[in-house]
């Protein structure tokens, strides 16, 4: 079993000799965890099969669920796609460095491993200090995806990180926590529509100025097949039962406490999801409040850090409010309905 060395770095003024440490063993074929802006990401040299390998292995990730490889500057670009799809140039102009991920046919020294033997290669620009010096440091593209074990609440923390895979990776750098809290954006360019493939950190309205209309997965909806094989797997599942409640929030409030008490006459423990506003509306169960409905983003900042912590508390079960799907609560929303395994109630 490796020994996992965690180490706090200034994510302001990282400590160069940590990011140089934490490049070489990226250069030697290990992984190093990472933050950036959405959440931490888990580090492999992205040209290196074995590296790919050893993240899939890590994580106990399907094999057929492809990498997002990290850049730290668009002319990296040339060395490993084909070309630059229509609109991508505006849009990396506008959100990189950010939360945005963008599908190009790669080039063959791309390995198949990392794309899982997908001729495209989803490639981002994270917006974190820490995660732009690795790279650089490192010499290489960085393939990295969310630094947990597969189907668990993504880590917003180091914390989360050691909590997942100590003893599986040689380095956690421990830069704080994540401000977005969400993954990015995976944005296909190839058709003749601009199409989501992942709602994450970079909001849908955000992507329209630059392109327009913008259209969203149809594979997203529950019993479809996706267009991104990552998304037909159950992600982001806390250990207990989960529902989501959606529809008019006061209709939320009732149904919830409905469901409580009877979970509770069961002997069931019971976690309820709330928000600011409503935290104080519930007379029984664990009550969490995770974030304002105002601010989306306190919201996505949050959201798996409490999966996390009703996971700690013990609860049998998660009754969550829904929120808009306005800005950022469009990634809010296909995060919890994914953690609910789809069990969601409209009232």
């Amino acid at each position: 079993m490796l020994k996992t060395r965690l180490v706090a770095v200034d994510k302001d003024y990282p400590q160069q000799q940590l990011i140089n440490a934490a490049a070489e063993i990226i250069r030697a074929g290990g992984l190093v965890a990472f933050p950036t802006e959405t959440v931490y990401g888990l580090g492999g040299n992205a040209l290196d099969e074995d590296a790919a390998a050893k993240i899939y292995a890590a994580k106990g990730r399907p094999q057929d669920n492809p990498l997002i490889v990290h850049i730290q500057h668009i002319k990296e670009l040339e060395g490993i796609v084909e070309d630059v799809p229509p609109g991508a140039d505006e849009l990396m102009k506008t959100f990189w460095p950010g939360p945005l991920t963008i599908l190009f046919r790669k080039k063959p020294v791309i390995p198949s491993g990392t794309t899982a033997g997908l001729d495209t290669v989803a490639i981002r620009m994270p917006d974190h200090r820490i995660a732009l010096e690795l790279i650089k440091a490192a010499g290489v593209p960085i393939a990295a995806p969310s630094a947990n074990i597969s189907g668990k609440p993504s880590p917003t923390c180091a914390q989360d990180v050691l909590e997942d895979l100590n003893g599986k990776i040689d380095m956690i750098l421990d830069g704080g926590t994540c401000p977005v809290g969400v993954e990015s954006t995976v944005l296909d360019l190839s058709g003749p529509v601009p199409l989501i493939l992942r709602p994450g950190g970079l909001p849908k309205e955000e992507l329209e100025k630059i392109l327009g209309h913008v259209e969203i997965d149809p594979g997203l909806s529950p019993g479809q097949r996706p267009h991104s094989p990552g998304q037909k797997y159950r992600h982001y599942a806390p250990k207990a039962h989960m529902t989501l409640v959606e529809g008019p929030v006061k209709l939320q409030i009732a149904k919830i406490i409905d469901l409580a008490g009877s979970l509770e006459s069961s002997g069931k423990r019971v976690g309820i999801m709330a928000t600011a506003q409503t935290r104080q509306e519930y007379p029984l169960g664990i009550v969490l409040s995770v974030g304002d409905r105002d601010a989306p983003l306190t919201i996505s900042s949050n959201l798996f850090s409490i999966l996390r912590k009703f996971d700690r508390l013990g609860v049998d079960e998660i009754l969550a409010e829904g929120i808009s799907r306005e800005g950022l609560g469009l990634a809010v929303m296909n995060r919890l309905y994914k953690a609910a395994g789809y069990n969601i109630i409209k009232v």
